[in-house]
């Protein structure tokens, strides 16, 4: 029987992102409700496949969740059109998508240039407005791209 050497064994080397292992997609309403069920559910789905309600990458998962949802539902909603939400877990990140139908209304994205840099931070007494803040704290990276002519998707990644 010959055994390869160390040498002679291929190591594999990555070069495409990792295969999720999970995915969960779902479409809700364009609404404070549809919002709050998106972040509810987004936090039974992880709970099922294994991640601890309590954990890290679940916690800061639903956090973004809620924001871009609550986002969704509110700027970038078009009457009687909904928002969706795609979920998928690798071994090494979990990622959250919310799409919606409002491609002309683009949030700043970090590090983007002068031109489309972040508005300052709200005063402390503000309610709202903390949103894409909240989500560049929590997620590892986040971007937007548009999906279709009349679609755009804001994803962020949490690494785990």
């Amino acid at each position: 029987m010959i055994t390869p050497s160390p040498a002679t064994v291929p190591t594999p080397t990555p070069t495409e992102p990792p295969t999720p292992t999970h995915h969960f997609r779902i479409q809700l309403s364009s609404t404070r409700r549809g919002a709050r069920l998106a972040r509810l559910l987004v936090e039974q789905q992880l709970e099922e496949w294994g991640l601890p309600r309590t954990g890290a990458v679940t916690l800061a998962l639903v956090a973004v969740t809620a924001e871009l949802a609550a986002n969704a539902a509110t700027h970038g909603r078009t009457p009687g059109r909904d928002f969706e939400v795609r979920l998928s877990l690798t071994a090494t990140r979990a990622r959250v998508e919310v799409s919606d139908t409002r491609p002309d209304r683009l949030p700043p994205l970090p590090g983007s240039g002068p031109s489309a840099a972040p508005e300052p931070s709200p005063p402390d007494a503000a309610t709202s407005g903390r949103g894409l803040l909240l989500v560049d704290e929590f997620a590892t990276r986040w971007g937007c791209e548009p999906r279709s002519k009349h679609v755009k998707t804001i994803w962020a990644e949490v690494s785990r």
